[in-house]
């Protein structure tokens, strides 16, 4: 059955940092490729960054490029995003989920920038 569950999000001023985790179980984490998406309260979900499975090759949504980083650990099976110069229309609920999604979501992170 698969799991994620991410934390790290918060209320935080324009410019600064936070850093999402996202832990994964129930599937085989090291063959998939990973994305973190996020959905602002009235939008669609959006794909912000992925990383692929044995490779890890990186990608990112124009929006984020230069400011966002996304890494994982296929040892511990978590993945994670690093955002920094955050802008207050980061604020939204961030998921981690696969590139191609499981139907499983997990609850998501609030991030929240706001002066």
């Amino acid at each position: 059955q698969v799991q994620l569950v991410e934390s790290g999000g918060g209320l935080v001023h324009p410019g600064g940092s936070l850093r999402l985790s996202c832990a994964a179980s129930g599937f085989t984490f090291s063959s998939y490729a990973m994305s973190w998406y996020r959905q602002a309260p009235g939008k669609e979900r959006e794909l912000v960054a992925t990383v692929t499975g044995p490779g890890g090759h990186t990608k990112y949504a124009d929006s984020v490029k230069g400011r966002f980083t996304i890494s994982r650990d296929n040892t511990e099976n978590w993945v994670s995003l690093q955002m920094n110069n955050l802008k207050p229309e980061d604020t939204a609920v961030y998921f981690c989920n696969a590139r191609v999604p499981f139907r499983s979501w997990g609850q998501g992170t609030q991030v929240t920038v706001s002066s």
